[in-house]
């Protein structure tokens, strides 16, 4: 598996490819029972632009090979034009209509090859062994998943694993921009699209318990109410026995039952593996250990909520210290300070840019970057 790696690697390195003279993209499939992967090869302008793996779903009857590249294509392609050439592993159903339809939506001829020689019969068989390897590596991981939820089930003696385990934690800078994460997870990894973030308010700057509380109320207010947010199998929180109280309190004053939740403490040198999980309602306290799949699992979980709480809270401040700076500009108002933090890319890049740069953004003069340059430091 190193070896095809490598030689795909090889392909997507070189700056210049022999035979990807036009546009085209590359594309291959593997399945294994309910499980698929289309691998993408993109060249443009004789240039290797890398490769992207997609793991389309799959029914119980899994298509042809021909059948999901199709499938696959007229999906991807709805969000952006295809190139001029389309190269595919299998044939799909009427490979001609396809095309005139990809054609019409990108503004070009677009022509979809599967019988080829070559640098693009190379072109192919890496991209099928790409698709090879990652299907193999997604199949260990889920596999290594469902162990892991498994072994939650067991530890926790829950009546079977969970299908889905949120985790909340609150992130702020001396109380400054705090916000709170919920992430949430399944058998089949981070379900990314569930994902929300809470911005808290009128609380006193740095108490975390009251941060908690804001964030569990205004997120389980939906479940008790019968909204769209139906509660997890198992609720985990990043902190000890203050919040889980403060969560035990929030739960039982919406009336949500069955929920159970679990406190993920820090062990005494806060190193990975020596957590302490502490157990809602007087269940007492678990030490798993480093080598518990479950404890695994559920530091993956928290890891997570505390990485998009990070994220959250960064662009929450620096949004926050931009508009503090930028709005005591004359000249300056809400439509040119979004302007400016899209340009460079929030505060740190427009600090970083010069008067010439400023001035290149459309509706800043010399004059006004000159403005904008001196009151950031001055």
């Amino acid at each position: 598996m190193r070896d095809q790696i490598q030689a795909l690697r090889t392909v997507q390195s070189e700056h210049y490819v022999q035979g990807a003279s036009t546009d085209m993209d590359v594309l291959a499939c593997r399945i294994s029972g309910e499980s698929a992967c289309v691998s993408v090869l993109f060249f443009r302008n004789g240039l290797a632009l890398g490769s992207r793996d997609f793991f389309p779903r799959m029914g119980v009857d899994a298509p042809t090979p021909g059948a999901l590249l199709a499938q696959f294509i007229a999906q991807y392609y709805v969000e952006r034009a295809a190139p001029t050439e389309l190269i595919l592993e299998h044939a799909p159903e009427q490979p001609d209509l396809l095309g005139q339809a990809l054609g019409e939506h990108a503004g070009h001829e677009v022509r979809i090859k599967t019988q080829v020689r070559g640098d693009r019969a190379r072109f192919i068989e890496l991209a099928g062994r790409n698709a090879e390897a990652a299907l193999a590596t997604r199949l260990a991981s889920r596999q290594t998943l469902e162990a892991r939820f498994a072994d939650l089930a067991r530890l926790l003696a829950l009546p079977k694993p969970p299908a889905r385990i949120e985790c909340f934690d609150i992130s702020h800078t001396q109380g400054e921009a705090t916000v709170a994460s919920c992430v949430a997870y399944g058998p089949e990894g981070p379900m990314k699209g569930h994902y929300r973030k809470f911005n808290i308010a009128g609380i006193v700057a740095g108490d975390d318990y009251a941060a908690m509380e804001q964030a569990l109320t205004r997120r389980f207010r939906r479940a008790a109410e019968g909204g769209d947010w139906a509660s997890p199998d198992l609720l985990l929180i990043d902190g000890g026995t203050g919040q889980i109280a403060r969560a035990e309190q929030v739960l039982d004053a919406l009336c949500v039952r069955d929920v159970p939740i679990v406190g993920v403490a820090k062990g005494p040198a806060r190193r990975s593996g020596e957590e302490t999980l502490v157990l809602a309602h007087g269940g007492g306290q678990l030490h798993p250990g480093s080598a518990s799949p479950a404890l695994q699992l559920i530091n993956a979980v928290r890891d997570e909520a505390h990485r998009f709480a990070i994220g959250a809270h960064r662009r929450r401040r620096e949004a926050t210290r931009a508009r503090s700076v930028l709005q005591d500009i004359p000249g300056i108002g809400p439509r040119r300070r979004r302007m400016l933090l899209n340009a460079f890319g929030g505060l740190a890049g427009l600090q970083d840019a010069g008067v010439e740069e400023i001035a290149r953004v459309s509706g800043i003069d010399r004059s006004l970057a000159a403005r904008i340059y001196a009151a950031l430091h001055g």
